[in-house]
């Protein structure tokens, strides 16, 4: 019985994820289970994190035919709750991320027409966005699919199951 090693870590979707391999004690018998055990915290964290990479994939897959993403929509959802015309650098906080991202995304939503950019009167510097009457309704579209998406996700969870993942989610985050 020889000892193999294991397999080194690769990258898989922007995470580390180690190889399946043979522990250093294969030799060694294991103890019956008398009850759950604790699952490993990188066990735990991998599968947390691609719990969230697939539903994403099911939030962005279901405004797929609205022509939105998740960036998108999120960018005419602050529009829409301002109800006023804000600066990019506003929208760029908002979105947690750079300048030059905010300004590649509204390329493609003022190329759409559901945004339109403008002079800021107050200050020649800067430059605000706002919804045009097609982003508007762009936006309630967009709304409407991610809730019908967001209900579907949260009912194949038992009640019990759902309870639990969200006082879980509550722990992690406090």
């Amino acid at each position: 019985m020889g000892v193999r090693t294991v397999q080194p870590s690769r990258v898989v979707g922007g995470r580390v994820a180690r190889r399946p391999g043979v522990s250093h004690n294969e030799g060694v018998r294991k103890r019956p289970r008398k009850g759950a055990r604790r699952p490993t915290a990188d066990s735990l964290l991998f599968s947390f994190l691609s719990a969230a990479d697939v539903v994403e994939a099911r939030l962005e897959a279901a405004l797929s035919p609205t022509g939105l993403s998740l960036a998108k929509l999120a960018v005419l959802h602050f529009l829409a709750d301002a109800k006023e015309a804000l600066p990019l650098s506003d929208l760029a906080a908002r979105q947690h991320c750079v300048r030059s991202n905010i300004t590649q995304l509204m390329d493609r939503l003022e190329k759409d027409g559901l945004v339109r950019r403008r002079a800021d009167p107050d200050d020649r510097r800067s430059v605000l966005a706002e919804l045009t009457p097609a982003g508007e309704q762009a936006h309630a579209k967009g709304v409407r699919a991610l809730a019908d998406a967001q209900r579907a996700i949260v009912k194949a969870l038992k009640a019990g199951e759902a309870t639990s993942l969200q006082n879980a989610l509550a722990a992690l985050t406090s």
